[in-house]
């Protein structure tokens, strides 16, 4: 019989068992010990939460009182001297009372579509929605709406417009009282009647009389899915502001849902999207329209837009009242006839403080009140292309890699593409290619084919870094970037575009936009103040060196003439245009070092300009006057100078030997010795045909050269370019000196001779026609005349001309004519002929 196996125990068991006790009873006094924290700790955050509810609940106000409410005072916006009033929203609240009875369906349906579906369901509020909105908010850090219609009604008309965990917690205690004191339809009335829809205009009655003339009893479908749109951000979303086309889109949106939800047709759907809404003229007492309604939009974002609407605040601006004025002047001045002469209907400027970034003028439209050229749009603050203007922020990110204005780079047409499928082959302006230029030249001349060699030498994320740093907030996709960036080939906001440039007109430091510099309550407590917020985006030598390029009237002669619209005659001023190859923008920004301005001219509906319309033609003179007339009177600044230094590296200092001056033998196109005659001597230049990409690498510029450059994606395109327009211009390189030289050989030279006319013949016309037969191994390049050894005009390799002799005495007369190959072989033939006449 098998002995059992004994059971083992452990020693911390066993002693248990010692005491009386088991492991399994153990655990259970744990758990229950647990349990019983857990309890009181929950009914400890219950009592808390009934406490704090309590607490907050004892001055909610009474649901019984609920149009009591504060005296609405005026919000009045400044210029920065606090002088003058830009705008006055004023207290005096619009409000008409309606029954619900008399509020369409549509009105309804509309305004339960977008802002509480489930308003007839929930009691108040609605505990998803929150939980909804909370993992959106921290999570994916996005704004996100759980308030229902009852709790956004008690926000907007009731309590104040404070941010806080307190406000909520008597939002939502005061919601779920008012639904048990007032029925759904009749939080649905006050709603409607209370809640504001912007410009002063309170519940749906005032709102459909401001905006579109008529009571809400008349509107139609479209119209209702539109002012439902309104309550969100009245601000953000006015028909009298910046964003009428994310309105519109807001109002589709709802239009949407109210299909979805049952409420309406997809064919009445459709009709409304279609249908053309027409709003009321906006009131006109406004000074610098486009930047109030920019800080309106500030400030409702971070005051609320009950407070701002009626909480009688004081906002002074950092709007510059006299360039304001001179802004507003210029442009509409300068722009009288743009429509007719250059199909132009629209022109903006924004004026900047380098030293603070504060705006001190915007000008968003030619005309605010225009619906024409829908001149509510702010231009200064929609992204546009920005042309050639936006070439100096990458050539100084190609300078802050260690080249300098002296570094030359070939001008001359080349391919960029990698892809053979898809070319990319930028020309310039003109269509001129200008073989080696320096960056001074290239960026003074606006040049293009230099400006795409420069952004892919300096690297496009290097340049996306530098925008990031100089505030650019249009560029952060980077994928969507290539080569084409720096012929503005991603769109910029104006306003940051011409803050950008207060990096050079600070040696590199830059200062983030301002639109306001100090706001008081009604009290005149200070609510917030302007703080400078400086940092540094690029070296100083680097700002001085564009600096050193953009005032250099002498460089951009010859592209832009001596006498042009970007200088000034009192002072030294940096300037840049930019045009789009379209001709939809047209642009000019510069600076002083303590002014900078941009224009920009075109149609605000993206619409081309006539050719021609550029941005040294059209926006350049907007800028000339607005610059004249807003720094008379004020001291003459004068930029730090570009103090040059030698990187130790000829290619980035420019000295690479691209050209020079040799004496050559016309005949033999070989250098020239004691043997050839004066009369057979040129001065020609000799080209080094090498891209830069010969000489640097790329990805270390300063460092040693390439030891294979054909690594480099882009070099055999660029050197092939290089080649090729050599070749079209007779330009010759040592290396072709060299290989001409061993081809001037006895076998390679031409034959010729003169047919016509013969030794000897008797000639008794004015006007003599010579023939002759020519040929060679390589062929004929070219064939020389000469008349009693005077040279007659070239006409190339031609076997005929017409000499006139009409001058000539009579008697003998010597023809001689010249045949050459292409690397220089000649050979000569000659009559004489006996004149007569």
């Amino acid at each position: 019989m098998p002995i059992p196996k004994l059971k083992t125990v452990s020693a911390p068991k066993a002693e248990f068992w010692r005491k009386g006790q088991s492991p399994k009873k153990k655990k259970i006094k744990i758990k229950h010990k647990i349990i019983v924290a857990l309890v009181l700790l929950a009914s400890l955050g219950l009592l808390s939460a009934f406490i704090v509810v309590a607490w907050v609940s004892r001055d909610l106000p009474n649901p019984n009182q609920l149009i009591d409410r504060e005296i609405a005072q005026s919000t009045k916006i400044y210029d920065r001297s606090g002088e003058h009033i830009l705008y006055e929203i004023h207290g005096e609240e619009k409000r008409t009372l309606i029954s619900l009875d008399d509020i369409p369906e549509n009105v309804k349906h509309a305004t339960i579509a977008i802002e509480d579906k489930n308003f007839y369901k929930h009691g108040g509020f609605s505990v998803w929605a929150m939980f909804r909105t909370a993992i959106t908010n921290i999570i994916y850090n996005r704004k996100a709406g759980g308030s229902t219609l009852t709790q956004q009604f008690v926000k907007n008309a009731i309590l104040s417009s404070e941010k806080s965990y307190i406000r909520k917690i008597k939002e939502l205690v005061l919601a779920q009282r008012i639904e048990k004191k007032f029925s759904k339809d009749e939080i649905l009335q006050m709603y409607l009647n209370e809640i504001p829809y912007g410009s002063n205009a309170y519940g749906i009655e005032a709102a459909s009389q401001k905006f579109f003339g008529k009571s809400v009893k008349d509107i139609n479908l479209a119209e209702s899915a539109l002012l439902a749109a309104l309550p969100q951000a009245p601000s953000r979303y006015s028909p009298y502001g910046q964003n009428v086309d994310i309105l519109m889109g807001r109002k589709d949106y709802i239009l949407d849902l109210m299909a979805e939800q049952g409420y309406i047709s997809n064919a009445e759907k459709d009709a409304a999207k279609s249908y053309q809404i027409v709003f009321q003229r906006a009131e006109t007492s406004i000074t610098a329209p486009h930047f109030v309604m920019m800080v309106k939009d500030i400030l409702a974002e971070k005051y609320g837009e009950n407070e701002v609407e009626r909480g009688g605040l004081k906002i002074y601006t950092t709007i510059d009242w006299d360039k304001q004025k001179i802004a507003e002047e210029v442009v509409k001045e300068k722009t009288e006839n743009y429509k007719d002469k250059y199909n132009a209907n629209n022109a903006a400027l924004v004026a900047i403080d380098p030293k603070t970034g504060q705006v001190l003028s915007l000008v968003g439209s030619r005309d605010y009140f225009n619906d024409e050229i829908d001149g509510q749009v702010n231009v200064a603050d929609r992204p546009r292309q920005p042309g050639s203007s936006m070439k100096p922020i990458v050539y100084a990110a190609l300078f802050e890699r260690g080249y300098s204005p002296n570094t030359k780079l070939y001008d001359v047409v080349t391919n960029f593409s990698t892809d053979t499928g898809a070319p990319y082959t930028p020309h310039n302006y003109n269509g001129k290619e200008y073989g080696p230029v320096s960056i001074r030249q290239a960026l003074s001349g606006s040049l293009n084919i230099p400006a795409v060699k420069a952004i892919y030498l300096a690297g496009i994320d290097k340049v996306l870094n530098l925008t990031d740093n100089l505030g650019y907030s249009t560029l952060s996709d980077r994928s969507r970037y290539g080569l084409s960036l720096v012929l503005g080939g991603g769109e910029v906001k104006m306003m940051e575009h011409v803050n950008a440039y207060s990096a050079f007109a600070r040696e590199g430091k830059i200062n983030k936009l301002s639109l306001i510099l100090k706001i008081e309550d009604k009290n005149g407590k200070v609510l917030e103040e302007y703080k400078n917020q400086e940092s540094r985006a690029l070296t100083t030598k680097t700002a001085q060196m564009i600096n050193s390029i953009l005032t250099d009237n002498d460089a951009r002669t010859f592209i832009f003439g001596a006498k042009n619209w970007l200088i000034l005659s009192d002072r030294t001023v940096a300037a840049k245009t930019g045009t789009t190859n379209d001709y939809k923008d047209a642009w000019t920004i510069g600076y002083t070092p303590s002014l900078v301005a941009g224009v920009w001219v075109g149609n605000t509906d993206n619409s081309k300009m006539n050719s021609g319309a550029d941005g040294s033609v059209v926006a350049a003179p907007i800028w000339n006057e607005f610059m004249k007339r807003s720094l008379t009177g004020t001291p003459v600044e004068s930029f730090n100078p570009w103090q040059e230094e030698e990187s130790g590296k000829a290619a980035i200092d420019g000295s690479t030997q691209y050209a020079k001056k040799i004496i050559i033998n016309k005949e033999t196109r070989l250098p020239a010795d004691s043997s050839t005659p004066e009369e057979l001597k040129e001065e020609i230049e000799i080209f080094n045909h090498h891209s830069i990409l010969y000489y640097v690498n790329k990805e270390d510029p300063l460092g040693p050269e390439p030891e294979n450059p054909a690594d480099d994606p882009q070099f055999n395109s660029w050197e092939e370019a290089i080649k090729r327009w050599a070749k079209e211009n007779n330009q010759l390189s040592s290396e072709d000196l060299i290989n001409n030289a061993n081809l001037i050989k006895p076998e390679n030279k031409p034959t010729i001779i003169i047919e016509s006319p013969s030794e000897g013949e008797l000639i008794n016309k004015k006007i003599l026609r010579v023939k002759v037969n020519a040929s060679a191994p390589r062929g004929i390049k070219l064939i020389k005349y000469q008349l009693n050894n005077s040279a007659l005009p070239g006409l190339g390799a031609e076997t005929e001309i017409d000499v006139l002799l009409e001058d000539l005495e009579k008697g003998y007369q010597k023809i001689t004519a010249t045949a050459c190959d292409d690397v220089g072989n000649c050979n000569n033939a000659e009559v004489n002929f006996n004149l007569v006449y």
